[in-house]
Formats: structure tokens, C-alpha cells, sequence
């Protein structure tokens, strides 16, 4: 009974260590999350709340008037729907570009197959100034585009396709298109080969496999691609700019104007708290419909 009694309560110490020691192992990363994130962006919700004026440049107070500047302007507005809009169409045509290529990078056995996952991964390395900057070159007036339309004789003059909704979703489609592949292809290389082929035995088509097997197992990864992308697609500056023009309003490039062109820093802090607030709501509500829709596949695939 004292043996017994010894080693029960040595479990327990163990235990009762290992339970200490958790929060211990959180605490440097707590501290930079604080000094790195929190307070940044408590001092610039501080900011959001004084007054401008083109004298004093910022004066301090506590007032919602900038919000409520933002929410009583239809200009802002239609900048943070067409945000959202953009953001959202590049999300769906990602993931409907993404799916097959990173279906094809995780079943593919070629001996070629690292040399696809670089290609995939090379563009990360070039910024999105310089990515943008080639789009430049392709979509404008004298661009490659349009020399190949008026060369194949199907149009009679450059067609507009620079300073453009189009060129902006294509510029910013090309910036996320490689996260989303990426995610998806490490979620579908966890699918094993053998319940798609189970499914072909039983006398599925390839729509129903897709449809009924491989879309819900790699849901998990739809839902993380799909949330990195929004977000990403979100915050877009650099493609926006260079290839909307300055007629082609996002959040990102109106918040950098608030700061740098007109120096109006409390409104600048108020754009940039509703893009994070705005970007965090709608990916809490995508992410939800997402799994909620997941968890409602498994119940229909579970035998009854």
C-alpha cells in the first residue's frame, strides 16, 4: 500500500509539473504578441479616437467622429464593398484554380513533381511591386495581350485593359493563387488513394468521387486556404495601385493615403481598425458556414 501510495502520488507530481510548465512554455510568445501586436494596435486605436487638424496635426480626445465619418460617407463605403467584392471573387476564382492544380502536385508521381511544387513556390519570392510591375507589361496598351490580339487581327486598336476591375483581380489572383494550392495540396496528400479508389469500385463517377469523397475529406483545407486568402485579398496594396490606377479605391490604398497624403492620422487609424474588424468578421462567418457545412457532410457520410 505505500508503494502504491509513493508511486500515485509521484504520478501526481509529474503531473502536476507538466501542468505548470504549459503556461510557463506560452509566456515568451505571450510577451512578443503583446509587445509586437497589442500595443501597436492599442496606440492606434488610441489615435483613432482624437481629432485632425491641419495645424496641430492630431489633437487628443476621445471621440467616435471619425467612425461615424466613415459609416455617414458613401464614397468609404462603396471602398469597403468594393474590397469585399474583390476580395471575394479572388477567393472563389483561387480556389477554383487551386483545386485541380494541388489535386494534380499531391497524386502526381513524376519525377517532375519537385520541380512543380518550385514553380508553385517560386513567385512567394518576388514581391508584389515587381509581380505587379510584369502584369504592367502584359496588360498594357503595348503589353503582350494586346500585341497578340492586334496581330491575330481580332481587334482594330489596344484594348483597355490596364487601370481596370479586371486587372486588378487578375494581379491580385496571381499574388494569392500559391497559398491556396499549397494548403490544399497538404491536405490532399493526407487523403489516402485508396478511398477514392474504393469509391470507383463501388460505381462512382469521377463527379460523384469528387463531390461525395474527395471535397468533404479536404474541406479542412478549403476552409484554411479560403481564410489566408480573404485575408490576404483583403489587405492588397501594391497590386490595387499599380494596376487599378488611382480611380480603383481599395481599403489599403485609402488608409495609406489617410497617413501619407493627407496626414490625417486619427481617420487613417479608424480606416485601419474597420479593415481588421471588418476582415475578422467576415472570416469568423466564412470559416463558420465552412465547418458548419463540413460537419454536415460527415453526418450524411456516416453509416446509419
Amino acid at each position: 500500500m505505500a508503494r502504491a501510495a509513493a508511486l500515485a502520488a509521484a504520478r501526481s507530481g509529474r503531473r502536476a509539473g507538466a501542468f505548470s510548465l504549459g503556461p510557463a512554455l506560452a509566456v515568451p510568445a505571450a510577451l512578443l504578441v503583446a509587445a509586437f501586436l497589442a500595443a501597436p494596435l492599442a496606440v492606434l486605436f488610441r489615435y483613432s479616437l482624437n481629432r485632425y487638424s491641419p495645424r496641430e496635426f492630431m489633437i487628443d480626445a476621445v471621440t467616435a467622429e471619425n467612425y461615424i465619418r466613415f459609416f455617414t460617407d458613401a464614397y468609404f463605403i462603396g471602398v469597403l464593398a468594393t474590397t469585399v467584392q474583390v476580395a471575394a471573387v479572388c477567393t472563389a476564382v483561387s480556389l477554383l484554380f487551386a483545386f485541380p492544380l494541388a489535386y494534380l502536385l499531391a497524386r502526381t508521381d513524376s519525377r517532375w513533381k519537385s520541380a512543380l511544387v518550385i514553380a508553385v513556390v517560386f513567385p512567394l519570392m518576388v514581391g508584389n511591386v515587381v509581380r505587379a510591375a510584369g502584369w504592367m507589361a502584359v496588360l498594357g496598351n503595348d503589353g503582350i495581350v494586346n500585341h497578340a490580339l492586334l496581330g491575330l487581327g481580332l481587334v482594330t486598336q489596344p484594348v483597355r485593359l490596364m487601370y481596370t476591375p479586371f486587372a486588378v483581380h487578375v494581379g491580385i489572383i496571381a499574388v494569392v493563387l500559391p497559398y491556396m494550392i499549397l494548403t490544399l495540396q497538404s491536405v490532399i496528400e493526407g487523403i489516402g488513394r485508396d478511398v477514392e479508389e474504393a469509391a470507383s469500385n463501388l460505381g462512382a463517377g469521377p463527379i460523384t468521387v469528387f463531390r461525395r469523397v474527395l471535397l468533404p475529406l479536404s474541406l479542412p483545407g478549403v476552409i484554411a486556404g479560403s481564410t489566408l486568402v480573404f485575408i490576404l485579398c483583403m489587405n492588397a496594396y501594391a497590386t490595387p495601385v499599380l494596376l487599378g490606377g488611382p480611380q480603383f479605391k481599395m481599403m489599403a490604398p485609402a488608409l495609406y493615403d489617410q497617413f501619407v497624403r493627407t496626414t490625417n492620422w486619427p481617420f487613417g487609424a479608424a480606416l485601419a481598425f474597420i479593415l481588421m474588424v471588418s476582415t475578422l468578421v467576415l472570416t469568423v462567418i466564412g470559416t463558420t458556414v465552412l465547418s458548419r457545412r463540413m460537419h454536415h457532410r460527415r453526418l450524411e457520410a456516416a453509416p446509419r
